[in-house]
């Protein structure tokens, strides 16, 4: 483990006494974060199941055809990176809120 992110055994009693478990109490930024990431949590769990739609079409859509549909094929990139970015943020591994209420909609490019 690094400096930073210290072990249970590792944490200094001596910080819990000097007033930063009560300061990260009161922060209203943390728990901020816990709204969005709530609220993250739930717009996940719904593109979530729209990109199963996307999954299941996209394989109909093969088996009656036999091509790929490159329409549901970047909306389900899209759908990934989305998911992927608020991933990240609920994770902590970064704080740039993902759309609606930070950045941009993925870009729905793919590699062909």
């Amino acid at each position: 483990m690094s400096e930073n992110n210290p072990t249970v055994d590792q944490i200094d009693v001596e910080d819990v006494d000097n007033g930063k478990l009560e300061k990260n109490l009161k922060s209203r930024t943390v728990w901020l974060r816990l709204v969005f990431m709530c609220v993250y949590g739930v717009i996940a769990s719904l593109a979530g199941m729209v990109g199963s739609v996307v999954v299941v079409l996209g394989f109909l859509w093969l088996l009656f055809t036999g091509e790929v549909n490159r329409e549901l094929r970047q909306v389900g990139q899209s759908i990934a990176m989305y998911i992927f970015e608020i991933l990240r943020y609920l994770t902590l591994n970064t704080d740039d809120k993902p759309f609606p209420f930070g950045g941009a909609w993925p870009s729905e490019e793919t590699e062909d």
